[in-house]
């Protein structure tokens, strides 16, 4: 029996299980994919949003805020890459510069600092290939970046190294509802838990409505992205914004923590929730619309193209709230989930105190997490440390990304364990670099039969 069994290990559901942690609780992560972050965190914008984007009031506006303020200290005792690069929304009619006149209005009043309207002379001076036909923009020096992915990875990892259970290849297919527990079955497979945390992502109504609970749908959203190599990454400082539409935020050009520069994402409803493909009609609309933005992209410099999925709920906030005594749905959660996500969990963990969970804090927490690119960031002569104690730090396996065997073992091994190629290249960057995994493809699956005897 479980304290809590949280469905769905994206960011969100990772987020809540290391949130909850820290308490003397015995947890459970369901997933219901061979791995962690495979549904909208592995593949989005990796945007932390200032929050001046959303309706004053409501969840989004409140927890994009505070998860905002949240996202630099949660990320450095993760060990994950954080970069404070300030964002500038960036108008090119009257039009538009009235929309960023209500965009400031209605940050000031969701308690966002530091907003400023840039004329061009000035928008220029922060970013001198900034679009020609320009007139103003405005500026959120508190927006960043985040790997969307590594996050979740590093949130998860941390809760199992706190004793929480990861169950993957767990697809829920029912819940059974007691007066004093839910029991959840996948195929031969259940577990029972007193309280249950909703965030399955795209699926989230379905595993609802296996409460009794239709309140609300969700439809998906595609995303088209292109990606440029890291020489292209120093084009744009900040992240750059077009002025919002129905559909989103539009095209945005913007730097990673790792050094590339991401274009994307289109925005396509689309039935199907599981198709991840890629268009030409798609890769032109990025095109098109990252050029108007940023002058003198490289577009020839592009290393791969890739789409993502969010899950859209019908009442245009977040869905967190608790339709049956024990059961929380944390659903609907599309941008800025994932600037929001430590708030998202900080406010279900009050949700599930009020439900009545004991919360005892535990003696023995481990607040920090060694940082997957420990040894890429060591010095020179730490590095001569670390390959004199164990010299597979000093074999180079991944040769664009300089990943070595010894990062690749420890990210097989360390919670949660990669036990594929693309959990590698999630987890090392192995893969991730000009040639796309061409070298080193055999040796990373070399190295996974060897470790796992598979």
């Amino acid at each position: 029996m479980f304290d809590v069994a949280v469905i769905g290990a994206g960011v969100v559901g990772g987020m809540i299980a290391h949130a909850l942690a820290r308490y003397e609780l015995k947890i459970c992560m369901l997933e219901k994919n061979h791995d962690v972050a495979m549904g909208a965190s592995s593949s989005n914008s990796g945007i932390v949003h200032a929050g001046f984007d959303a309706v004053p009031g409501s969840l989004k506006a409140k927890l994009n805020v505070r998860g905002s303020e949240m996202m630099e200290k949660i990320t450095g005792s993760l060990g994950v890459p954080y970069r404070n690069n300030g964002s500038l929304v960036v108008a090119f009619s009257q039009e538009e510069e009235e929309e960023l006149k209500k965009l400031c209005q209605r940050g000031l009043e969701n308690g966002v600092k530091k907003l400023k309207l840039l004329r061009k002379e000035e928008l220029t001076k922060l970013e001198p290939n900034i679009g020609n036909g320009a007139l103003s923009a405005l500026y959120a020096p508190t927006g960043a970046i985040v790997s969307p992915y590594e996050l979740t990875i590093a949130a998860i990892g941390n809760a199992m190294d706190n004793g929480a259970e990861l169950y993957r290849n767990f697809k829920v297919e029912n819940i059974i509802c007691t007066n004093e527990d839910y029991e959840i079955v996948s195929g031969k497979q259940s577990v029972k838990a007193k309280f249950v945390i909703n965030a399955a992502g795209l699926y989230a109504d379905q595993i609802a409505y296996m409460i009794g609970d239709r309140s609300f749908s969700l439809h998906s959203r595609k995303g088209e992205y292109l990606l440029l190599d890291k020489e292209c990454g120093g084009l744009v400082n900040a992240t750059i914004f077009g002025a919002p539409g129905p559909m989103g935020k539009g095209i945005l050009v913007s730097p990673t923590t790792d050094g590339n520069l991401l274009l994307g994402p289109t925005s396509e409803e689309e039935e199907n929730k599981s198709d991840k493909t890629t268009t030409a009609t798609g890769l032109e609309q990025i095109l098109k619309g990252a050029s108007k933005r940023v002058e003198g992209i490289p577009v020839q410099k592009r290393i791969t193209s890739f789409c993502g999925r969010r899950a859209v709920g019908t009442t245009g906030d977040f869905i967190i709230n608790v339709p049956k005594k024990g059961f929380i749905n944390v659903a609907g959660i599309e941008s800025p989930g994932l600037s929001a996500s430590p708030a998202i969990a900080e406010y279900v963990v009050e949700l599930l105190r009020e439900e009545g969970l004991s919360l005892t804090e535990k003696q023995d927490y481990i607040a920090i997490r060694k940082s997957s690119h420990a040894f890429r960031n060591a010095k020179i002569e730490e590095k001569n440390q670390i390959i004199q104690k164990d010299s597979r730090y000093g074999r180079i396996v991944c040769r664009c990304e300089g990943v070595t065997e010894g990062e690749i073992v420890e990210a097989i091994h360390q919670n949660p364990g990669a036990r594929d190629l693309d959990g590698i290249k999630r987890r090392t960057r192995a893969q991730m670099g000009r040639c796309q995994g061409g070298f080193c493809m055999p040796v990373l699956m070399e190295l996974l039969s060897r470790e796992l005897s598979i």
